[in-house]
């Protein structure tokens, strides 16, 4: 399946960004910018990216068409076929921030997308982020094999005294003192359909966890993408796999 689009988390802190238009389109950017940190400039301006939030359609294409001639990545608003790049739905739970986005065709879904994702989130999630990012001296240690620290992770975060959900930041040092790495397993999904949606939410866990998944020939690449990107992909069963292997049949 082809990505629409690659989502991207760029550092604006200090940067020029080109910002045409007036407005409550062009405010509302010009906000989002200076919350990024962004230096805001004018069309002239030497820089990467630009926002066109100008109203008249003529207008607003031909500063695109000018824009891009110069090489400049341009988002214009409420134009999502002349679009470089779309600006998402933002949740921020620092350092941790959730972007939603629906390829610029409607900003009211992803908009009531972040609603619900919002009340979902905890407070404390940046903070529980920051906790496991200050104990990766003490997580290669326990875990040395970095098969055998990526799937302690995995069990802990999905469902287990980690789940981000639930978890204080407090409850890292917790686990680092008395957890013990799952042990290397081989599970089989049959599948019920080709819609991703009909995984059982501890199947779509153990697919996001797994180090290599097999696979029939007939299963869809739609089920395969809820994999890991980096998980190993082998058509048929394998003989000897290590960690967690994950085999998608009918």
């Amino acid at each position: 399946m082809t990505l629409h689009s690659l989502p991207l988390f760029v550092r604006l802190a200090g940067r020029p960004v080109i910002l045409l238009g007036e407005g409550e389109a062009a405010d509302a950017k010009r906000r989002l910018l200076e919350r990024a940190g962004a230096r805001i400039v004018g069309e002239e301006a030497d820089a990467s990216l630009a926002i066109v939030a100008l109203e008249d359609e003529a207008a607003a294409t031909a500063a695109v068409a000018r824009l891009k001639a110069r090489g400049v990545l341009v988002n214009a608003v409420d134009r999502p076929a002349l679009c470089d790049f779309t600006l998402p739905a933002i949740i921020d739970r620092a350092p941790v921030i959730v972007a939603i986005g629906t390829g610029g065709v409607s900003a009211g879904l992803a908009g009531a997308l972040r609603q619900r994702l919002e009340a979902m989130l905890p407070a404390a999630l940046g903070r529980l982020a920051e906790a496991l990012h200050g104990a990766r001296a003490d997580l290669r240690a326990r875990w040395p094999d970095s098969g055998d620290r990526r799937r302690a992770l995995g069990a802990a975060l999905n469902g287990g005294p980690l789940d981000p959900l639930t978890a204080a930041p407090e409850a890292v040092a917790a686990w680092l003192g008395g957890s013990e790495a799952p042990e290397a397993r081989r599970v089989v999904i049959t599948l019920r359909s080709d819609d991703p949606d009909d995984l059982t939410l501890r199947e779509a866990r153990w697919l996001g966890q797994a180090d290599v998944v097999s696979f029939a020939a007939d299963v869809p690449v739609a089920l395969l993408d809820r994999a890991r990107a980096d998980a190993v992909r082998v058509e048929g069963q394998p003989q000897v796999v290590e960690g967690l292997h994950v085999h998608l049949r009918r």
